[in-house]
């Protein structure tokens, strides 16, 4: 996915984009029946399996069949779990011309309530490992086991509960497509705008509900790695502020301070931008930040080395444990 990290140097101003309680997105509000819940338990190693069940089937390049074998697995486990799934099926075309067949995986729960919040990650993983320290193996795909595969694997594990356990806003869970089919950093071409994260563009232009609003929206992405920090990224304070600081203190709370950092990390181009952008609600991407290194991410970004061997339980379980919270709080 592109990474443009911009480190603040000035002051920004800060603006929020937040709906009102139980907002319907044509400016009225709702009249709700507050329902009392209670946060399950997230399943570290449920997610994990979850992880290692997408890893398995190969790298999920679009117009391969690990990819399209990997949309049934996904569409699958979230009608299991009790999902209305629609799988959003489209052609779009890639930086160098390429037709690319994607799927945006979609699972709604209690689909018939207007008040809802959209959970989302990509499920694609990257067609280059443009960062590989192997120039011979850059131009080969990755398994993406943290970048794609982990956000997704929270997702269901959260998505695990939500028939059993319903929340009092409905709840989409939207696995976005040809995220990670950008331009390639080992090749020299001229810049192209809008190169990554087509899934999400699709589906802002084409939602699957017409006229489709949420509360808010949280992105994963990359949210499984051993000691991975998350940084409070600049599009989503600049955007979403007032849920910036819902999530980054209830991981406080519940005492993953250590793992939400509060403290400004960059700007990044990811599906978050083009959601807000084309739907108009506020979005919060949480992704690991890491300000030592030269590309603001793990040394295994973009790699073959981004394999099963980074992904840590504790991490996965500070990030489902908080946006598990943060959902059930929500009236």
């Amino acid at each position: 996915m592109l990474r443009i990290f911009s480190i603040l140097a000035c002051t920004t101003v800060l603006y929020t984009s937040c709906s009102l309680k139980g907002s319907t997105g044509n400016g009225q509000v709702e009249a709700t029946e507050d329902i009392s819940t209670t946060t399950p338990d997230f399943i570290a190693d449920s997610a994990y399996q979850y992880i290692a069940d997408q890893v398995s089937f190969g790298p999920r390049v679009p117009n391969t069949k690990a990819h399209l074998e990997c949309s049934e697995y996904i569409a699958s486990k979230l009608e299991s779990f009790g999902a209305k799934v629609t799988i959003q099926e489209a052609e779009v075309s890639a930086f160098d011309g390429t037709r690319l067949k994607i799927r945006n995986i979609i699972g709604e729960f209690q689909p018939e309530k207007s008040s809802r919040v959209m959970l989302f990650a990509h499920w694609d993983s990257r067609p280059f490992a443009d960062h590989d320290p192997d120039p011979t193996k850059r131009d080969i795909p990755i398994e993406g086991a943290n970048d794609g595969a982990s956000g997704v694997g929270v997702l269901l594990e959260i998505a695990r509960h939500l028939a059993a356990y319903p929340t009092n806003p409905g709840i989409d869970i939207i696995l976005f497509d040809a995220e990670d089919y950008g331009q390639p950093d080992h090749r020299s071409l001229p810049y192209q705008p809008d190169s990554w994260c087509l899934g999400s563009q699709y589906w802002g232009k084409n939602p699957h509900k017409k006229n489709y609003y949420a509360r808010f929206g949280v992105l994963l992405d990359m949210v499984g790695a051993k000691n991975a920090l998350f940084y409070r990224e600049q599009y989503s304070e600049q955007t979403a502020l007032r849920w910036v600081d819902r999530i980054w203190n209830i991981a406080r709370d519940l005492g993953y301070g250590g793992t939400f950092v509060f403290g400004k990390g960059g700007m990044i181009t990811d599906d978050h931008v083009y959601v807000n952008r084309l739907r108009g609600f506020p979005c919060v991407d949480i992704i690991q930040y890491d300000p030592t290194s030269r590309t603001g991410f793990g040394a295994y970004w973009h790699t073959h080395d981004d394999t099963m061997d980074n992904i840590d339980r504790n991490t996965l379980k500070a990030v489902g444990q908080t946006v598990m919270e943060l959902i059930y709080r929500e009236k």
